[in-house]
């Protein structure tokens, strides 16, 4: 689907409001992506090649996910393994149902392939969404690759209750994820980024982790970190967090920098409150895996996200210290093609390089 959604897809996507093209885009994966025959028809279209890493003492067949944000409702998990992922993560999801952000809150920049979005945490809460993966899994509908959950704080709740509200959202959905994300860096939910200051960081962390340490079996609990943060406050969190038993490091979120417009299209969305992903993102990205991997000297590992839409951009992130990898925005811009063609071409590095798995790429360019 390539060729076809780059000359009738994608242009007909961009017609449409953003948020609405992403609503019927994730209606459309929940119909043909949940059945028996849609999955075997994305699969052949899709299946991309098997690089296979081990990560948080799980096997992922490969490092490629996708990312927070496209399936928020965990409504369409079987169709992303169908595509091609090794693995997703769906949410952000809250304590409390939250309608997000004031509409529009979705923007493009097609010329710089980039998103912006003050979406703010919309999903029905964390008990509507566990209500529907318990049905799911009832009905035999659960993937069986590793399911990652995006946790956000209320709006409602105050920075100071913070600790209590992302425990009792872990607390919701222990069951239903196999890795924790603590969203503590979005931009669009008011306060949400001082959240990385140690005194509110070490009662999320705590709380977190006094509710980890009441379930029989341990689950890596990550740090979603700004773009947008100086380097030495990103060293300082991430040490920080290390100390308080953190797993991994997701790094990074979107960002409020804007680069300079190249449309007037582009020029709308810029100038719209919210965070940016897409390959502007890209340069940002890399210096926070590098800052990450040489602040922890690959003691846990790093998920690399934001910018990724080509076999040199991943590859990019691995060699910097990403062991698992997500995208989003390209997904938007170059379609489902872009999952199998970013793994081959990392299976294709790998082997160009001398490596003998992708694992011995990490952060090889430290050495």
């Amino acid at each position: 689907m390539g060729v076809p959604w780059r000359l009738f897809g994608n242009p007909a996507l961009r017609l449409i409001d953003s948020e609405r093209a992403h609503s019927l885009s994730i209606a459309a994966l929940k119909s043909i992506g949940e059945s028996g025959t849609g999955q075997t028809i994305l699969n052949s279209l899709y299946k991309a090649p098997e690089v296979p890493i081990e990560v948080f003492g799980r096997l992922f067949h490969h490092p490629l996910g996708l990312a927070a944000g496209f399936d928020k409702g965990a409504e369409a998990l079987l169709a992303w393994s169908a595509m091609g992922f090794s693995w997703c993560e769906y949410g952000g999801v809250t304590r409390y149902p939250q309608d997000g952000n004031p509409k529009p809150r979705m923007f493009r920049a097609n010329k710089h392939r980039a998103l912006v979005n003050k979406m703010g945490f919309n999903n029905p809460g964390a008990s509507e969404i566990r209500k529907r993966i318990v049905e799911r899994k009832s009905a035999d509908r659960w993937p069986k690759f590793p399911v990652a959950a995006n946790i956000g704080r209320s709006k409602k709740a105050p920075n100071e209750h913070a600790g209590d509200d992302y425990a009792a959202t872990i607390d919701l959905l222990w069951e239903h994820a196999d890795l924790f994300v603590l969203n503590i860096s979005s931009p669009n939910t008011p306060g949400l980024r001082d959240l990385q200051g140690h005194e509110y960081l070490g009662t999320i962390l705590d709380s977190c982790n006094r509710i980890r340490e009441k379930k029989p079996h341990h689950k890596p609990f990550l740090l979603k970190l700004s773009p947008d943060a100086l380097d030495e406050d990103i060293r300082e969190t991430i040490s920080f967090a290390e100390r308080m038993d953190i797993d991994g490091i997701v790094a990074t979120n979107t960002t409020i920098k804007r680069p300079i417009p190249l449309s007037t299209q582009s020029r709308k969305a810029f100038s719209s409150e919210g965070g940016l992903s897409g390959r502007p993102l890209h340069s940002r990205a890399l210096e926070v895996i590098n800052i990450a991997y040489e602040e922890t000297d690959g003691r846990i590992p790093i998920v690399g996200v934001g910018g990724i839409d080509s076999k040199q951009s991943a590859w990019d992130a691995v060699i910097s210290g990403a062991s698992l990898l997500q995208l989003y925005s390209a997904l938007v811009f170059n379609g489902p093609t872009i999952v199998s063609s970013i793994v081959k071409g990392l299976k294709r590095r790998v082997s160009e390089s001398g490596f003998s798995s992708i694992s011995e790429a990490v952060g090889y360019k430290h050495i």
